[in-house]
């Protein structure tokens, strides 16, 4: 018989001790190489999974493949996966489809974790505004088209700042209006969302057993504080992210729990604490922007007309 982890005393609250083992199972996270996706990478391995880390820098990726490979086991239910690294630009669908075409065998939770967060305007390889093509246009194409693999679930990393997001179905990528680094994320993280929880009903209506659910880390102090290129900026997301959040680790805490926990279609998780900017994951709520199922089938419908992509279950 397998030895499973320990349970926190009452009231300790969810944390890494409670991912059960995984031996067997297979995750693919994005944007694996630093912050939340390396840690979610990191904790997952450590219970015996068999992680792919889908990075669009192949060098530092299989650096940090070696770096977790080298860890050694800091408790007696530790029981190491296996790793690997593949190439995927989420900025260029040809990329992903090369990732796809490549793909061989059962997923079973696919974590979309990978962004970029309030860069200069730039534009992805196929004219896409950079936040909306990587965090939200990328991961659509790539669920979409892995999706005939997955068994069990698809975890899209949210954020707070879908809070202040504003969906512009007519000028999504920003060609007429003036751009706005902050507005674009929050659209960007708003999208990702939408489209999570109109998955799930796509899902439910095609019979299928596999689950859409999200998951956002609250403030957490990661890598997406160096994208800042606004002057002053990333000091103040790291000062603010160390006395009002949390480190890496447990910004991966809602991620890990939203990918290996046994809970329905659609659910959103995050902190649980004040403002859910820190503490253990626990089920959350959403803006009403978020819950506009109106907006949702029409942002679905037009980011399957950007990407060349549709839902592939019948």
């Amino acid at each position: 018989m397998s030895r499973s982890r320990p349970r926190p005393r009452r009231g300790a609250g969810w944390s890494a001790c409670d991912i059960p083992r995984l031996t067997g199972r297979t995750f693919v996270v994005t944007g694996a190489t630093s912050g939340i996706g390396l840690e979610t990478a990191a904790a997952l391995y450590a219970a015996g999974a068999d992680v792919t880390l889908a990075v669009r820098n192949e060098v530092k990726g299989r650096a940090v493949a070696d770096a977790l490979g080298a860890r050694p086991r800091t408790a007696p239910w530790e029981e190491a996966g296996t790793l690997a690294v593949r190439v995927l630009d989420l900025a260029d669908l040809a990329s992903v489809h090369r990732f796809v075409r490549d793909w061989d065998g059962p997923i079973d939770v696919l974590i979309n974790n990978a962004g970029v967060m309030t860069p200069p305007l730039q534009r992805t390889a196929d004219g896409f505004e950079m936040q909306m093509g990587t965090n939200h246009l990328g991961h659509f194409a790539l669920t979409n088209l892995l999706l005939p693999h997955v068994r069990d679930r698809v975890v899209t990393v949210a954020s707070l700042a879908e809070r202040a997001g504003r969906i512009d179905l007519d000028d999504l990528n920003y060609q007429r209006r003036p751009y706005s680094r902050a507005r674009a994320y929050g659209q960007a993280k708003l999208a990702n969302l939408l489209c999570a929880a109109q998955l799930q009903c796509k899902l439910a209506g095609a019979g299928s057993t596999v689950r859409s659910v999200a998951a956002h880390p609250g403030a957490s102090s990661t890598g997406l504080g160096n994208q800042l290129t606004i002057p002053g900026a990333t000091e103040l997301f790291r000062f603010g992210s160390r006395f009002v959040g949390q480190g890496a680790a447990g910004g991966a805490l809602p991620t890990l729990f939203t990918a290996v926990e046994d809970l329905p279609g659609d659910t959103y998780v995050g902190p649980r604490g004040l403002f859910q900017l820190r503490g253990a994951p626990t089920a959350v709520g959403r803006s009403a922007r978020a819950r506009d199922a109106a907006t949702a089938v029409r942002l679905w419908a037009l980011s399957e007309e950007l990407t060349g992509t549709a839902f592939p279950l019948r």
